[in-house]
């Protein structure tokens, strides 16, 4: 098997909120072609993706006449899925990564730990209830389920900001490049990168 089908994968989630199907490449060129129904994520999605160097196609269909959150969180749990997916065991890579991303008056870092032990801190100045006609609290519901279901420790601290918009795409762009990091592969790493021998 090839280092790009092993580190590639494909998810579908059909419930009876959303139908959703997305294909990730690791080791891609930045390309996102995503449909979430909802206007922000795919712009947010966008950014993590070309940020992050990977390959995104992403089709969503929900119940968005009742509001955005079943689309925006089961979105999160199959970008985990995939992630997860692609990387098998997470043997062969950095695991860890970390950047900060400036955006004009806001300050973001995101540090993570591709661990196998989910976890979410998320910390940032107090965000509108809307931006445009999204709800900023689904921004957290998405790291939430993209935690959980890619086996990631994530903390996610917006240092300052102020305007809504900016906090929540500096985490994205920041999002993006810690994963870069954390999932490129370690020269000379057979396995995984623990003391314990597995995570």
């Amino acid at each position: 098997m090839s280092d790009q089908v092993r580190r590639s994968a494909r998810v579908e989630r059909i419930t009876r909120e959303t139908d959703i199907r997305l294909s990730l490449a690791l080791d891609g060129s930045g390309q996102a072609d995503v449909g979430s129904g909802v206007g922000f994520m795919d712009h947010m999605l966008t950014l993590l993706v070309v940020h992050g160097f990977f390959d995104l196609t992403l089709q969503v269909r929900g119940d968005t006449h009742i509001d955005d959150h079943h689309s925006v969180e089961d979105t999160g749990i199959c970008l985990g899925q995939a992630f997860a997916k692609a990387l098998g065991d997470k043997g062969g890579i950095y695991r860890y990564g970390h950047a900060y991303v400036p955006m004009d008056e806001t300050l973001a870092r995101v540090c993570l730990d591709l661990s196998n032990r989910p976890y979410l801190h998320y910390q940032t100045p107090p965000l509108p209830e809307k931006i445009g006609t999204f709800d900023s609290c689904l921004a957290r519901e998405f790291l939430r389920a993209f935690s959980l279901h890619a086996g990631c420790t994530l903390h996610v601290d917006v240092l300052h900001g102020e305007d809504g918009h900016h906090i929540i795409e500096a985490v994205f762009k920041a999002l993006g490049q810690a994963l870069r990091q954390a999932t490129t592969p370690l020269p000379g790493l057979a396995g995984q990168l623990s003391s314990k021998g597995t995570l």
